[in-house]
């Protein structure tokens, strides 16, 4: 206080000077004005630039308690200057409001009985200066009018301690009748688990509320599939959600995300395990970082796939095990950012067991124990390991001799980590749709690494190999086998055609 106070001050009156001119006012404002002596006390401690501006016509300093009182006697003050700036205003904030004809204070009882109706209530002093900037004309309305309105906000299940916290946040909801989106919103939580008394312990006096925005973020959450027990406890879990910004950073987070193509359970996974960070970071932090990525040139369905794509690979995880860790410590997301060093997580339980089924398939197939065939079959599987041994079954139940299939699988191991119904249609058009034997697999196994759209790129002699009609670019394939005809170029559009309908 003593170091904001004389900072005002042009020349520094000293400790000891600044209580004499704060003790000299007090006295000329409770003795001579009859201001209540909390008011008057309250007035002359916090008003560092009045009190200032009164020193600076004080000419006397060896005296300046004596001096204020002396010039006070004879030069009345505009007592509104004090009052407004001990409310926490300043000049520029208050000087319009001043009025023209009145200078003491005691001539407006309708302002002083309303601010008194404040304080008695509970209000902090420090607070009216907020409730006037924004609702100033209750300040200035007809007897009664601010004590009818504090017990209509009592009458729907508020507590004094709520009430005082609201409207210091929320001036605006003194102004006309209750507001009924308020209301509602006290409604709404109230149905989803969260008390009344909530929202007063939780609202901060910095910002501004729109109670209808806010309505509307409780009513998008159910609408993105939670309960509304789901949505009480989210709220609850994180109230930022709900009062930061009445809600605009959260429909700020839904515009950016759903630009990016993603879904409505990818949202509503998102809130639920929402990581322990300010709200408005993480807009800023996501707004930052996709911008980076349209700026680079990435399109929007990339950008949705980037992220998680190189965090599961990087650590070697599959998305339930993610799920887990992160549903267990959310604090691990700060590893995982950009241009962090991202290392392999340790092998869990489930993942021994599997690594050991997939050894043992392996070894089974004629592979030596940890030889760098194996190793690399290994890096290639992808899924658990006891679905291995179904998919090697489907290519022996077709037809190809098992000793042919662990051929196979050495040279293209990737091609179990497909499902069994993927791998038997793929056959099935192999044979039926090409017209080749099943035993072509044998020498060109990455055939059952094609998509059946990629393995349809036109129709040859039935001797040529498949890996020359696969594995060759499709203007080379033209160039080479098509364009060499006069009736080539005919042939291949009719047969796309037919294979298109099929």
């Amino acid at each position: 206080m003593w170091r904001i106070q004389m900072f005002f001050f042009g020349e520094n009156p000293g400790v000891s000077g600044i209580t004499e001119a704060q003790a000299a006012l007090m006295d000329y404002l409770h003795y001579t004005r009859s201001f209540q002596f909390t008011d008057a006390e309250y007035i002359s401690m916090n008003s560092p630039i009045f009190l200032s501006n009164l020193l600076k016509k004080v000419k006397d300093r060896q005296d300046i308690g004596r001096s204020i009182t002396r010039f006070l006697l004879f030069h009345p003050i505009n007592e509104f200057e004090p009052f407004f700036e001990s409310l926490g205003l300043v000049p520029s904030e208050f000087n319009q409001y001043l009025p023209r004809d009145l200078m003491f204070l005691s001539d407006d009882s309708v302002l002083l009985q309303n601010y008194h109706t404040l304080v008695n209530y509970g209000v902090p002093r420090t607070k009216i200066g907020k409730i006037f900037k924004e609702a100033m004309g209750i300040l200035f309305s007809e007897d009664g009018i601010l004590s009818s309105k504090l017990r209509s906000y009592e009458e729907i299940g508020l507590s004094r301690t709520s009430i005082i916290k609201i409207i210091s946040s929320a001036p605006s909801l003194l102004i006309g009748d209750v507001d009924r989106d308020f209301v509602r919103v006290l409604e709404e939580l109230e149905s989803m688990g969260v008390d009344r008394e909530w929202i007063g312990r939780n609202l901060s006096e910095e910002n501004s509320y729109l109670w209808g925005r806010m309505l509307m973020l409780l009513q998008f959450f159910r609408q993105l599939g939670f309960s509304r027990r789901e949505v009480g406890a989210l709220v609850r879990r994180n109230p930022g959600f709900l009062l930061d910004n009445s809600g605009k950073m959260v429909f700020s987070v839904v515009g950016l995300l759903a630009k990016m193509g993603s879904t409505k359970d990818e949202l509503s996974g998102l809130f639920l395990h929402f990581p322990s960070i300010q709200l408005e970071s993480f807009v800023n932090n996501l707004r930052f970082s996709l911008l980076f990525l349209t700026t680079i040139g990435m399109e929007p369905e990339d950008i949705k796939e980037v992220t998680p794509c190189s965090v599961l690979t990087s650590l070697s995880v599959g998305h339930k095990r993610l799920c887990r860790i992160i549903k267990q410590d959310p604090h691990q997301f700060k590893n995982w950012v950009f241009g962090m060093k991202i290392d392999r997580l340790p092998n869990c339980k489930q993942d021994h067991i599997s690594l050991e089924q997939k050894e043992k398939f392996l070894l089974g197939l004629g592979f030596s124990e940890n030889s760098k065939e194996m190793k690399r079959a290994l890096s290639k599987f992808r899924g658990k390991g006891d679905e291995l041994q179904e998919r090697y079954n489907c290519f022996v139940d077709a037809g190809l001799d098992p000793k042919d299939v662990s051929k196979m699988i050495k040279l293209a191991p990737h091609i179990l980590n497909q499902s069994k119904d993927v791998l038997e249609m793929k056959m099935d058009f192999l044979v039926n749709g090409l017209g080749y034997p099943l035993d072509s697999l044998v020498t060109f196994p990455s055939f059952m690494s094609f998509t059946l759209e990629g393995s349809k790129p036109g129709k040859v002699k039935p001797n040529m190999a498949l890996s020359t009609i696969l594995a060759t670019a499709e203007k080379v394939f033209l160039k080479r086998f098509v364009e060499r005809h006069s009736e080539g170029p005919k042939v291949w559009e009719k047969f796309k055609r037919t294979v298109d309908h099929c």
